[in-house]
């Protein structure tokens, strides 16, 4: 019979069996206790001190997978101590260790929605698959697909070599397939209901997540239509009325009710909201336009209300503005450019700064410049006047770039004597929006006060916000990222659960621009093909009517362009025991910094990567290699900060391997693994 005995593990007496670790113990007796290196199948490593206890009686930290108790010793696992001490043995691991976690286009998208996964899908032709995974974050993909500034492409590492995969093309591609036949798997009703006012990105999203919750959503609208600045702020040229249509006719399908034509202070109220429903979802957007701050400026169109009015009426019935200044230079200046001229204005766009400084997305810019759009640069409206003739006086002034100001670009500076004038029928300011406050909410610089971590903005109602009402005006995938974390804390708060929604934690090899195409890890061909490009309808219709821009690009054309992702990302993320432990503990990538070991990978072997800068150098492929498989074709070599997993003779795993992939299932952080993963 075994020979047991008894030790204090936590303030509590345990049984132990003479020859048992703590972590044993620990494990039988319900305590976490995390580990890296060790595994059952293998002799003791005791490398990565991650298992960390303190022995209480002595003060010494001993590694739990190795110590073993002593009667009567008194062990702590579970103090802050302890913890600390488990956090900085990861973060002396992460300092070291290399992984791109996720993908540098899903860390850039608001939404964070699995691109690389996506666009995986289309290389494969499964079209519908990727539109299942682009509506876990994203839940408008076929407005998305034709509006979003494309932080994803932006961050996209064939930057290095040339131009970004057409990720939004996918997005659009896969919803025009099967956005009309596909249906989530929609739970049961718990009986909750919330209430959503605003019928925009933030708001619509906040109600397909609370659906898919389970909790029932019913929006309420201002306008005639759904869809916000969907509707309303971008032009059809853009975003056809009648695929947003299409898209919003989902929502009756999921059993989503949106009323229209309800205004918030006088249709409905706050407080009748709150009594009625279990929660509230404020999503009202930023509908006050900022002035230009001149004299004369009641003379001038407000832009977001010049397309407003175009949007809600037949466009062919929409008079000519003439010729015609917008003020501005963000993506709505373009917008209202662009839309003065398909009405048949002769239009010139002011801006204070240069074109390199604009706001607005610089493909925006260059499509108006193609259609005919002129703009004056370095150039500051004045005051505002109306002649004799009817017509519009602009008194404008030159600029020049001086310091930078507080938002990092090179402030314009007046040229004396500079001051001219523009003689038009029309002028639209288009500087920006803000948020009116609901009375009754607290407000901040930019909108409705919230708390960062879960949207509320009332600590004693079930009151939330979401989307350009808080942040002041940003992107749709911005509103629908806001507004699915909106329902999710709503959601929490309901079935009395803390809302907690962790950041996403990637250890990263780096930005593309401080990289060269070898420090890109390849695990499959890449196409070395042009990026594809849509057709562009011709120029004649781009400057006179409202024409969709271009067709989707073919699903043929696409899947080819998706084979030049890189797929960056760690194969192992979903896997990754580093990364988990990290998450668990809430250590930062960066809490040490420094020099890291070199990070290549060898891709020699057909069906396996040996990522050496995932490597935290535990053993534990060598031992599994040697001990369980009988083989030793791996070996750890040289010493200390530059220690590495090596086949002899740095053959290569290829030289050797048979492929049994033991090495690969026991390696805790994917420095070894499978080039595919299913």
């Amino acid at each position: 019979m075994s020979e047991t005995f008894k030790f204090i593990l936590d303030g509590k007496e345990v049984e132990a069996v003479k020859g048992e670790t703590i972590l044993t113990v620990a494990t039988r007796n319900g305590i976490f206790i995390p580990t890296l290196c060790h595994n059952e199948k293998i002799s003791r490593t005791t490398s990565c001190f991650v298992c960390v206890v303190k022995d209480k009686k002595t003060g010494k930290f001993l590694p739990s997978c190795a110590a073993m108790p002593a009667p009567g010793q008194e062990i702590e696992s579970s103090t802050e101590e302890v913890i600390s001490m488990r956090r900085t043995a990861l973060g002396l691991l992460l300092s070291e260790h290399t992984g791109d976690c996720e993908a540098p286009c899903t860390l850039a998208c608001p939404a964070h929605a699995s691109v690389e996964e996506y666009v995986r899908a289309c290389r494969n032709g499964d079209f519908l698959e990727s539109l299942k995974i682009i509506k876990k974050r994203i839940p408008l993909p076929m407005s998305v697909s034709r509006v979003c500034p494309r932080f994803c492409e932006k961050h996209c590492r064939r930057n290095i070599d040339g131009k970004p995969v057409a990720i939004n093309d996918v997005k659009r591609i896969a919803a025009d397939l099967h956005y009309d036949t596909y249906m989530e798997d929609l739970p049961a009703l718990n009986g909750k209901k919330v209430a959503i006012v605003g019928a925009g990105p933030a708001g619509l999203s906040a109600a397909y997540y609370l659906r898919l919750e389970g909790v029932l959503p019913v929006v309420y609208e201002q306008m005639p239509e759904a869809g916000g600045m969907l509707r309303y702020g971008i032009p059809e040229f853009r975003l056809p009325k009648d695929t947003l249509r299409r898209e919003l006719s989902h929502y009756a399908k999921m059993g989503i009710e949106i009323r229209t034509n309800q205004k918030l202070g006088s249709d409905i109220t706050i407080e009748k909201l709150t009594a009625e429903y279990d929660a509230v979802i404020m999503a009202v957007g930023s509908w006050k336009a900022s002035g230009m701050r001149i004299e004369g400026e009641e003379l001038a169109l407000q832009g977001i209300e010049f397309l407003g009015k175009i949007a809600a009426a037949n466009w062919q019935n929409c008079s000519n503005p003439g010729k015609t200044v917008i003020v501005g230079g963000g993506n709505t200046a373009m917008d209202c450019a662009r839309t003065a001229l398909r009405l048949g204005g002769e239009v010139t766009v002011v801006y204070r700064r240069t074109k390199n400084e604009m706001p607005a997305e610089l493909l925006e810019i260059e499509e108006a410049m193609e259609e005919g759009v002129k703009f004056e640069f370095l150039t500051a409206p004045l005051s505002l006047a109306k002649n004799d003739d009817g017509t519009l006086a602009l008194t404008c002034q030159r600029m020049e770039l001086g310091a930078p100001d507080a938002s990092g670009r090179r402030a314009p500076v007046p040229v004396p004597g500079s001051d001219f004038v523009m003689n038009v029928n029309t002028v639209i300011g288009a500087i920006g929006q803000r948020t009116v406050v609901p009375e009754g909410l607290a407000a901040s610089k930019r909108g409705i006060e919230v708390t960062p971590a879960d949207l509320r903005c009332c600590e004693d109602k079930m009151i939330f916000a979401a989307g350009d009402c808080v942040t002041g005006p940003a992107t749709v995938v911005e509103a629908l990222a806001a507004g699915r974390k909106a329902a999710l804390a709503a959601a929490d708060a309901l079935a009395g659960r803390k809302h907690e929604e962790p950041e996403l934690f990637s250890v990263s090899r780096g930005h593309w621009q401080s990289m060269t195409k070898d420090d890109i890890v390849y695990l499959h061909p890449v196409s070395e093909a042009d990026r594809v490009k849509p057709d562009y309808i011709p120029m004649e219709l781009r400057q006179t009517t409202f024409t969709e821009l271009s067709p989707s690009i073919s699903a043929e054309d696409m899947s080819k362009e998706a084979e030049r992702c890189i797929e960056c990302s760690c194969t192992a993320k979903g896997e990754c025991a580093l990364k988990k432990h990290a998450e668990r503990y809430k250590v930062a990538p960066d809490m040490f910094k420094g020099k890291k070991p070199d990070a290549s990978a060898d891709t020699r072997h057909p069906e396996i990567i040996h990522d050496k800068g995932k490597c935290i150098r535990c053993g534990t492929c060598v031992k599994i290699c040697s001990e369980v498989i009988n083989k030793n074709l791996l070996a750890l070599m040289r010493r200390g900060f530059n220690t590495e997993m090596r086949t002899a003779f740095d053959q290569g795993m290829a030289s050797y391997c048979k492929d049994c992939g033991a090495c690969i299932k026991e390696c805790p952080v994917g420095a070894l693994d499978w080039k595919k993963k299913n």
